[in-house]
């Protein structure tokens, strides 16, 4: 399994645009395939960085999500509302694998 981690810069002033963006790609990244961890919003400290993490079962199938996606109405249409309300400042994307502990339950 692969975690995406995508911090945003976000403008502060427009934080319910971006709220809209996230809750338009939860069901995004779950139609492909992936587990939408949710969208982390500014609370206390910066108030112009969220953050947001799914996970998908390997490098391969986010690769094929991206590939999909690119194609699709709906995610098109997301993204063209996150240019369009201009919410998103900058964002970088990570991956990151899961360390488990050995301990049994």
């Amino acid at each position: 399994m692969i975690t995406c981690h995508v911090r945003y810069v976000i403008d502060p002033y427009k934080l319910a645009e971006f709220e809209h963006y996230g809750k338009m790609w939860i069901p995004l990244v779950e139609k492909f395939g992936g587990t939408h961890h949710g969208y982390f919003l500014p609370s206390e400290g910066a108030n112009n960085i969220a953050l947001a993490l799914f996970s998908f079962p390997s490098l391969n199938l986010y690769a094929q999500y991206r590939e999909q996606a690119s194609h699709d109405a709906e995610c098109q249409a997301a993204n063209a509302y996150a240019t369009a309300t201009r919410c998103i400042i900058s964002y970088e994307r990570n991956f990151f694998r899961p360390m488990l502990s050995n301990r049994p339950a």
